[in-house]
This record gives C-alpha cells, structure tokens and sequence, in this order.
C-alpha cells in the first residue's frame, strides 16, 4: 500500500505534497530527522490529507494531481474550511 499524503505548516502557510509506503516514518523525517531538503524550513508540519493507494504508479498520479493548479485549489479550500 502506499499513501498519499499533504502535509501543511500553519505557522509559514505551506503545503507539502507527496506519496510513501511508509507514513509513519516519511513523517517523522519531515518534521525531525532531515537536515536538509525543502521541508525543514518549514516545520512543524501536520497531516492535512492522507488517501490510500494499492500501487505506486496509482500514488504518484494522485500526487500529480494534487501537485496541478486544480489540486492545491482544493487542498487550500481543506485548509479555508477547516479554519472556520
């Protein structure tokens, strides 16, 4: 199984989007173990959205997705929606 997941730092208003056969652990890299790479500015992160993928080539098109203009507009309609 892999997931795809989008995580969100509310202090800098950034959203990170990404796929892994292991949550647990690609999260715990973003928010502590990684000393270099994109996220680490930007942290702490929170899981927005995750959604379950029976294959990798099934992931990384659901990440492209969400990776368009169309996606981030609905993941920032999540983030308007939740803040209510």
């Amino acid at each position: 199984m892999f997931t795809v997941y989008v995580l969100y730092s509310q202090e800098f208003n950034k959203i990170y989007i990404g796929y892994t056969s292991n949550l647990v652990e690609r999260f715990k890299s973003h928010n502590e173990l990684a000393k270099k790479g994109w996220t680490i500015r930007f942290r702490p992160w929170i899981i927005l959205l995750t959604e379950q993928f029976p294959s990798k080539e099934l992931a990384s098109a659901r990440e492209k997705q969400l990776k368009s203009a169309k996606g981030r507009s609905y993941i920032r309609q999540q983030i308007n929606q939740s803040k209510m």
